[in-house]
C-alpha cells in the first residue's frame, strides 16, 4: 500500500493571449499518468504577461497511486461523469 514516487524532467509550455490560455506539462520519457497518480512540478511560480508564450524545463515528482486510491478515483470519476447526463444542449424545454 506504500506510495511509489520518482523525479523526472518535464517541459512546461504556458501561453496567455486572445487565442489561447493554457499551461501544459509534458513529462520526459512519455510517462503514463493513471487515475489517482499525482504530479508536482518543482520551482518558483511563473507569471506570464498577456500576449506572451514561454517554455522552460523543470523537475517533477510523480507519485503513483496505490490500488485503493486508484479504485476510489475511478469510482468517483464515474459518478462525476454521470452528472453530465442531466445537462441538455437543446434549446427550449424538455417534453
Amino acid at each position: 500500500m506504500a506510495r511509489r514516487s520518482f523525479d523526472t524532467p518535464c517541459r512546461i509550455a504556458i501561453e496567455q493571449s486572445e487565442a489561447h490560455f493554457h499551461a501544459h506539462v509534458e513529462l520526459a520519457g512519455d510517462i503514463e499518468i493513471g487515475p489517482g497518480d499525482r504530479v508536482r512540478v518543482h520551482g518558483e511560480p511563473v507569471q506570464v504577461r498577456f500576449g506572451e508564450t514561454i517554455e522552460f524545463q523543470r523537475t517533477a515528482t510523480v507519485t503513483r497511486a496505490g490500488p485503493l486510491r486508484r479504485g476510489w478515483t475511478r469510482l468517483a470519476a464515474y459518478f462525476d461523469l454521470s452528472e453530465l447526463y442531466e445537462v441538455s444542449f437543446n434549446p427550449g424545454s424538455l417534453r
